[in-house]
């Protein structure tokens, strides 16, 4: 692998800072994997290496005139199809939208521009970020899926095609193909990055994430993009200023873990299961429980909400562009305009009070640990596969990570899932780091 490749993205910019590297050089060895990976992994919904490499030259030009830059100057970056560009189409993975772009560039497109980072694409998704699955392979065994609706944001990261990634969760949605793809996956806590600009299916469970290689890329990268924004109601202030700085110093002491034992631990496959009693086992931090039992009541009250709001947010694709539709969108719709107002509001309560008692946990561990999927990546390109082991955290709001730290069958990648407790995400990242060098180690 080229020594590239290898390097941490922060090191890439400080090279580019001191003129030991140029943004065009760098962009040049990630458009050599495209060209060589792209025809079979199939992750960019659009691509134009030309765009690119003027814009690496406009970075480069920009630099050596001595004004001030930012700290992902030069650093291309690839960005999920439902996130608006000016530039670029925004096609949200849906025939409805080709060729469409929006009249101006999310709140995170001009965070990343800010810092000098260059937008290099827009990575395939599913369906209007649903279940409908785009073209994408998982770059380790092109039959299986890569995951969704994150797909090419995770696919790209894995196969060396881009260096950082943006990426969307509702459900499972970077947890879940952080897992398959064998890459960093962070979804932070609820509100710290806007949302504005993005396509909306759910404003109560849309989080903006990220896929790095590692834990301090994607610390970088949420270092550009937390900020408070007005026109997102659930933005909030959260310094992140000393995030990266944070999440390298890592925990004080040995930190201590909770291993959720989910409902669906005899869904795992036996390769997977075995994996993961090892890892357990090589901690003496860890003790191993089973999932409170109102766990089950959420996955019911996610779906009602995630339904609910799918059915509001693209009743109009539904009246004009049924047609158009998946099934899984169709029926996710009609589901959602069943629902009665008491049991969206049951939806919305329900998670108050069940945060309530999860967040118990902290007083006495760093955070709680469970699979990041069922197994390894399904075979086949219909289905994404299950957010099941995802869609609580998502509900409660609160930061999680994939960290690929073991193998499964046939030496796939296998992420393991660290949650933490809402606004602390500078010292999950730090436990998240800690625990990424001790399997290294």
């Amino acid at each position: 692998m080229n020594e590239i490749f290898s390097q941490s993205v922060e090191n890439l910019a400080l090279k580019i800072k001191n003129s030991e590297l140029t943004s065009v050089e760098l962009c040049e060895k990630y458009i050599e994997r495209i060209d060589e990976f792209e025809k079979e992994v199939k992750a960019w919904a659009f691509f134009d290496k030309k765009i690119l490499l003027e814009k690496a030259k406009e970075a480069d030009d920009y630099r050596r005139s001595g004004k001030p830059i930012g700290f992902l100057h030069g650093i291309p970056v690839a960005v999920k199809d439902i996130v608006g560009t000016v530039e670029m189409p925004t096609e949200c993975g849906t025939s409805i939208r080709k060729g469409k772009s929006y009249s101006q560039n999310a709140e995170i497109i001009d965070l990343l521009i800010s810092q000098g980072a260059i937008v290099m694409g827009k990575t395939a998704t599913s369906e209007l970020a649903f279940l409908g699955p785009p073209k994408t392979t998982n770059p380790h065994d092109y039959s299986r899926t890569p995951g969704g609706s994150s797909s090419g944001s995770a696919a790209s990261v894995a196969s060396y095609m881009a260096p950082l990634s943006i990426g969307s969760q509702t459900g499972g949605s970077v947890i879940r193909p952080a897992s398959y793809c064998g890459v960093v996956g962070y979804k932070p806590t609820y509100g710290l990055i806007s949302r504005n600009g993005v396509l909306r299916t759910s404003q109560t469970l849309d989080h903006i994430g990220m896929f790095g290689r590692n834990v301090e890329d994607v610390a970088l990268l949420a270092k550009a993009l937390i900020k408070k924004d007005k026109q997102d109601p659930a933005s909030i202030h959260y310094s992140s200023e000393n995030i990266l700085a944070e999440t390298k110093k890592g925990p004080l002491f040995e930190p201590k873990f909770i291993f959720y034992k989910t409902n669906h631990w005899k869904m795992i496959e036996k390769k997977s299961r075995d994996a993961f009693e090892y890892f357990i086992k090589s901690f003496k931090n860890i003790e191993v429980f089973d999932t409170p039992s109102y766990f089950k009541d959420i996955h019911k009250y996610h779906q009602v909400i995630h339904e609910t709001d799918l059915a509001n947010n693209f009743s109009i694709y539904y009246k004009k562009f049924k047609s158009k539709l998946s099934k899984y969108m169709q029926d996710a719709i009609s589901r959602g305009n069943k629902y009665s107002a008491k049991e969206y509001a049951e939806a919305i309560d329900f998670r108050k009070q069940s945060y309530e008692s999860y967040k118990e946990v902290f007083e006495d561990y760093h955070g709680v640990l469970m699979p990041s999927s069922p197994g390894v990546a399904p075979k086949g390109l219909k289905s994404t596969g299950t957010a099941e082991f995802n869609k609580v955290w998502s509900y409660l709001g609160t930061p999680c990570i994939s960290l690929p730290l073991l193998e499964g069958e046939n030496k796939l990648p296998l992420g393991v899932q660290l949650i933490g407790d809402k606004y602390d995400d500078h010292r999950f990242l730090g436990v998240a780091r800690w625990l990424e060098k001790e399997c290294e180690d």
